[in-house]
């Protein structure tokens, strides 16, 4: 989508100029996540990947997660994961 714009081609004083739109391909998961199951006081690791990089939102029923010691995010790329560190019985 950023190469979006008008884009012109001179040639001395002459000059041609075109527009380009670019539609965005819908996102989808590439990589969904999977069921995990760990011991209390583990740490679990979720991820995903996506079709294309984009921003990811973390939750736990309808509670948005926030970066902190028990729950670190991390993205690179289309591949997006989610450590919860010592886990307890209601992070299930």
């Amino acid at each position: 989508e950023s190469d979006a714009g008008d884009y012109t081609c001179m040639c001395g004083d002459k000059q041609s100029t075109a527009s380009l739109a670019v539609h965005a391909l819908p996102m989808f998961f590439k990589e969904e996540l999977k069921n995990e199951e760990v011991q209390e006081g583990a740490s679990v690791s979720l991820r995903c990947e996506l079709t294309k990089a984009a921003p990811v939102q973390w939750k736990i029923g309808s509670r948005v997660l926030k970066a902190s010691d028990k729950y670190q995010m991390r993205q690179l790329g289309t591949t997006a994961e989610l450590v919860i560190r010592d886990t307890e019985v209601k992070d299930a």
